[in-house]
């Protein structure tokens, strides 16, 4: 099973959450095959994931396949029965987030009004990734060439914070696994403003996902995010029609 998408969406607390379970084996780090180490060849790919037994899986998570135009189709050579899960959150929030990574970075940015529009208020900038990956309809209907829509399961980015367990639970069954992995495991630190595991595996102690993430956001004019809001509505519905969930980020 692949966690293909999206960066800043909460690819990173599923991976961490789902390693409680004693039936998933999952690389701790991004390999990015799919997208910048394809020449490298399957071998190379196997080499990296941990070992498992009959029965458990193997996982690993790369968020920008959702967003890489060839990661559908090499993924379906490698094997047309892999099932794919895709956290996504408000396409907003979502690129506020990955600007404020970005900033912590390079300090030096221009604001994010700057880079979401051009020409001041003018038309939204496409070319941006941080609004381009927002547009989950778009990128979905370049995976439904491949695969059908039975084999994704679409994980509330927003719900992972709010019900970890229940948005656990589904992942669970979408992966046909017991379901281990419940409301027992989880307590909400609200300094982070994240839910946390009481245990982290291999651990008797409670574990919070690292410094990078729960991250201040950078203010942002209220003007800004409304006309970006305006402008994902129509996306968000066709998305919403795709997958038959209702994410309410309208």
């Amino acid at each position: 099973a692949l966690i293909v998408g999206v960066k800043k969406g909460g690819t990173r607390a599923l991976l961490e959450f789902l390693r409680l379970h004693p039936d998933i084996r999952a690389l701790g780090s991004e390999p990015h095959f799919f997208d910048r180490c394809y020449e490298r060849g399957l071998a190379w790919y196997r080499s990296l994931m941990p070992r498992t037994l009959d029965g458990q899986i193997t996982l690993e998570k790369t968020p920008s396949y959702f967003v890489t135009r060839e990661a559908p189709r090499r993924i379906h050579s490698m094997s047309p029965a892999t099932k794919l899960i895709v956290v996504v959150r408000n396409p907003v929030t979502r690129a506020i987030s990955d600007y404020a990574q970005t900033l912590s970075k390079t300090p030096g940015l221009p604001s994010f009004g700057a880079l979401a529009f051009r020409r001041g208020l003018g038309p939204v900038d496409t070319a941006w990734s941080a609004v381009r990956i927002g547009l989950y309809a778009q990128h979905l209907d370049n995976w439904l060439r491949y695969f059908p829509l039975s084999r994704f399961l679409f994980v509330s980015g927003e719900r992972l914070v709010s019900d970890p367990a229940g948005e656990l639970g589904r992942v669970q069954d979408f992966l046909g696994l017991r379901r281990v992995v419940t409301d027992k495991h989880f307590y909400f630190n609200a300094t982070k403003g994240f839910p946390c595991l009481k245990k982290a595996q291999g651990s008797g102690r409670p574990r919070c996902l690292g410094k990078s993430k729960g991250r201040p956001h950078p203010r942002v004019p209220e003007a800004v995010v409304q006309r970006l809001r305006a402008f994902y509505r129509p996306f968000n519905r066709k998305f919403y029609q795709m997958t038959g969930q209702d994410f309410g980020w309208d």
